[in-house]
């Protein structure tokens, strides 16, 4: 039985290459909400933040399903400030993931917009979405292949704390 369709909202500021803009692209598709000003995403959806204190888990499925998911696109360079005042909602920073994209394939946390809304949804439980997504993009199977392996783990956790556990696993092993 399928739901109704999700929200998926972006906040962009258009501090991008609009040539390489996921964000951008996804809104021809139809596949996001663009929105211009922080203020105009919906209360009560989840956010992603990356400077959130609460890690992104399958906890997280059921207010999207109410509320919606957002995402924000801009220079990550300049963006603390505004983040920190402004995000209201649900905010959640994503777990540790590496990039698919051509511009910072490998890198970890570098994600996309497209890349982090994907991961998003597919640790919410909402794989079709997230694969659906992707698949605009040449290179968006390449970001499931690289995570695949932690993206079904965090798939597993019931709440936020599973998530950092598995996380700091993720890093030791990476990292000894």
């Amino acid at each position: 039985m399928q739901g109704k369709p999700l929200k998926i909202f972006v906040y962009h500021a258009g501090q991008c290459d609009p040539k390489k803009c996921t964000a951008l692209k996804l809104k021809r598709h139809g596949l996001v909400y663009l929105v211009r000003q922080i203020r105009l995403l919906p209360k009560g959806a989840v956010i992603l933040n990356p400077f959130s204190k609460i890690a992104f888990s399958p906890a997280d499925r059921e207010r999207i399903e109410k509320y919606g998911l957002a995402a924000l696109d801009f220079s990550w360079e300049h963006a603390e400030k505004p983040l920190m005042k402004n995000v209201r909602g649900a905010s959640r920073c994503l777990p540790y993931l590496l990039a698919g994209n051509p511009v910072n394939f490998g890198c970890p946390t570098k994600l996309s917009t497209v890349e982090a809304l994907a991961a998003a949804l597919y640790i919410a439980g909402f794989k079709d979405e997230a694969y659906k997504l992707l698949s605009i993009f040449k290179w968006g199977h390449t970001f499931i292949e690289l995570n695949i392996k932690m993206l079904e783990e965090y798939a597993r956790a019931k709440n936020s704390h599973e998530v950092v556990e598995m996380q700091k696993s993720f890093l030791e092993s990476t990292f000894h």
